[in-house]
């Protein structure tokens, strides 16, 4: 992996940035379960002139009092829809909200919700042909409509036994009964997605190897800090 940009060649119109805008970027930070979304945030949370938005999982865990996101891991198939169109609309608001300031870090998107995680419920059986194909619809109005542009991706590609260990020490209360085979799907779907080109693919991406401890991994945040933050140009 020699973690250099790689463009993306499906570009929609209503997903890049617009020609002779403010200069404001919004990069989003993807990867699979485990893969050091956390650690790379963290980082750059420190930089002036960036705007970090985590996911909002408080948000999937309190839904009123409800737990969606626990519920949907304990009942996929009862509850994936649920928790899904709720992941979608939150996703929206983050999307949608004014930037606060130069460049824009988020912990994934409304684009890998689509193409990752519904996609993997839908594959595995867990989410009914109608259910995916009512939340492919809201999806594509929302791309119509609403501007919900990603200029730069950060693939954090690492393996899904890697992602298993980091699950485990971290003992997050609804990722305890996560099965490897889960990884497994969510790392092909993202694979297809951002190095294959299997699905419409948004922004410019980056493909950092993130098989690696802490410190080796913000050594190569810092090789590739200019093109994250936007300083050099996207190929």
């Amino acid at each position: 992996m020699d973690g250099s940009p790689k463009a993306g060649v499906h570009q929609s119109k209503s997903l890049t940035a617009k020609a002779g805008g403010s200069g404001n970027i919004t990069v989003c930070v993807e990867g699979n379960i485990g893969s050091g979304k956390t650690t790379l945030l963290d980082y750059f949370r420190t930089k002036p002139g960036v705007e970090v938005i985590q996911e909002p999982v408080e948000m999937w865990r309190n839904v009123r009092g409800h737990n969606a996101l626990e519920q949907m891991y304990q009942d996929p198939s009862r509850w994936s829809m649920t928790l899904q169109t709720y992941v979608q609309l939150t996703m929206l608001d983050i999307h949608t909200r004014p930037q606060k300031e130069p460049v824009r870090m988020m912990e994934r998107s409304i684009h890998s919700a689509r193409y990752c995680f519904v996609q993997n419920l839908h594959n595995s059986g867990n989410m009914s042909d109608i259910e995916f194909v009512i939340l492919d619809e809201w999806y594509q109005w929302i791309l119509r409509s609403q501007d919900v542009h990603a200029d730069r991706i950060v693939y954090l590609e690492t393996s899904p036994e890697t992602c298993h260990d980091r699950i485990m020490k971290r003992c997050r209360s609804e990722e305890t009964g996560i099965p490897i085979e889960l990884l497994q799907n969510l790392h092909t779907l993202h694979e297809d997605w951002l190095k294959h080109k299997r699905f419409p693919l948004q922004a410019s991406v980056l493909v950092i190897d993130a098989d690696c401890d802490d410190s080796s991994i913000i050594e190569k945040y810092r090789e590739h800090e200019d093109w994250i933050m936007g300083r050099t140009a996207a190929s």
